[in-house]
């Protein structure tokens, strides 16, 4: 730790032209305590004095003849190649104080001086000085210390090597397992274009979706977001669509459907294991209904009227509560009408200056997009998260589905 008395006993230079500013300082200096200032009115041999004496800090007045206090530092930053420099800059130009901040000065204090700032900024800066050498003094010690562990290095790194080659293998396979869960061709139906993506993310979330055709001609179609990472999240993916296509394929209604697989999860899966899910069932006129279990809402564009509205209901999230009951809402697409499902992993999308895509980006392209279409919203989603992601790894799957009716 740096003591108060580190503070007042730390090397000061003083440099500035005035011989009259050298003295003044140095006495208010003294009188705050200071016990080792130095000075100089040459500002060429400032490098030279702070090569040999390390100073904690030099007071550098910015105007002097000959050589300006910019010169000065950046003969500093040559010997300070850390790129520390423990400058406090002397100007009565206000316009010069931002730049000399940004040539690397650490603080300024004003002409004509005022003992109560100078003693301010002198301490603080000396107080961060320290700390950075002694930050650095540790830094050394621990290379030291850790150049005594260098006998183990080798068993560590392949221990590390070793559990890093488990976890790929895990990853593959719970990759695998995510692929396999969907469709490997999307469906064709006289009556709907339908559009799917996904996206998983290196650490293989839990998203999913799937379609169903029904005995009856209607279809199903299912989007789901499981809770966790990895093979967790895989084999709780797996279970939830094995199960949900289980009943539906039975003729189980979808709301009794979903009531017997909340209560299979509750039974089942980890306390911290959840999924969110929107499943929307079809018929070819377009007569739907939907539940969404705790899942983000789903988005209905009106070709009609270029309207869009919203199918968000309050169902639980799945798994969670076994008292849970899901009850199915009523919906109607019509010729032109565009139904865009997705996960949170859409609007969750993060650029490099970590901004989310938004739920008002999203509502903005199928506003624009819509219109013109299922295969040109599709294509735009795909384009517009690719422009606004760059390339940055993303922490959760991306998944929509889009369907509209011919």
């Amino acid at each position: 730790m740096v003591s108060s008395a580190d503070i007042l006993n730390a090397r000061i230079l003083v440099v500035d032209d005035k011989e009259a500013n050298v003295c003044l300082l140095d006495r208010m200096l003294r009188i705050a305590g200071y016990t080792s200032i130095a000075s100089t009115t040459d500002p060429r041999e400032v490098c030279e004095l702070h090569r040999k004496n390390r100073y904690g800090l030099i007071l550098l007045d910015l105007q002097m003849p000959g050589m300006d206090g910019f010169e000065v530092m950046e003969g500093l930053k040559e010997i300070e190649q850390g790129g520390y420099l423990p400058v406090l800059v002397i100007t009565a130009q206000p316009d010069l104080k931002l730049r000399a901040l940004q040539a690397g000065a650490k603080d300024f204090v004003s002409k004509p001086f005022d003992m109560a700032e100078l003693r301010a900024r002198v301490y603080n800066i000396l107080e961060v000085r320290l700390l950075h050498l002694e930050t650095k003094r540790c830094n050394q010690a621990l290379q030291e210390t850790v150049r005594e562990l260098e006998a183990s290095r080798e068993v560590i790194r392949l221990k590390i090597l070793e559990e890093q080659e488990r976890s790929e293998q895990e990853l593959a396979l719970a990759q695998e397992t995510q692929a396999s869960l969907l469709p490997r061709c999307l469906p064709r139906f006289d009556d709907f274009h339908i559009h799917a993506f996904n996206n998983p993310t290196r650490y293989v979330g839990g998203d999913f979706y799937d379609f169903l055709q029904m005995s009856s001609g209607e279809f199903v179609g299912i989007l789901a977001d499981v809770s966790g990472k990895g093979m967790p999240a895989a084999l709780l993916s797996s279970m939830v669509l094995g199960a949900l296509s289980m009943e539906l394929r039975s003729g189980t209604q979808p709301q009794e459907a979903l009531n017997r697989v909340n209560q299979l999860l509750c039974e089942k899966s980890l306390p911290f294991q959840f999924v969110t899910l929107f499943l929307f069932l079809l018929s070819p006129h377009g007569a739907g209904q939907f539940i969404s279990a705790g899942h983000n809402p789903a988005y209905l564009f009106r070709s009609a009227n270029g309207k869009i509205e919203e199918l968000v209901s309050n169902a639980y999230f799945m798994g969670m509560f076994d008292f849970a009951a899901y009850q199915s809402r009523t919906f109607q697409l019509h010729k032109g009408d565009i139904l865009v499902v997705y996960s949170d992993g859409l609007t969750d999308a993060q650029n490099e200056q970590e901004e989310m895509f938004g739920e008002d980006r999203l509502l903005d392209i199928i506003q624009r997009e819509a219109p013109l279409g299922s295969h040109a919203l599709e294509k735009r989603f795909l384009k517009s998260i690719e422009d606004f992601t760059q390339g940055m790894p993303q922490t959760d799957d991306i998944t929509f589905v889009v369907v509209e009716k011919r």
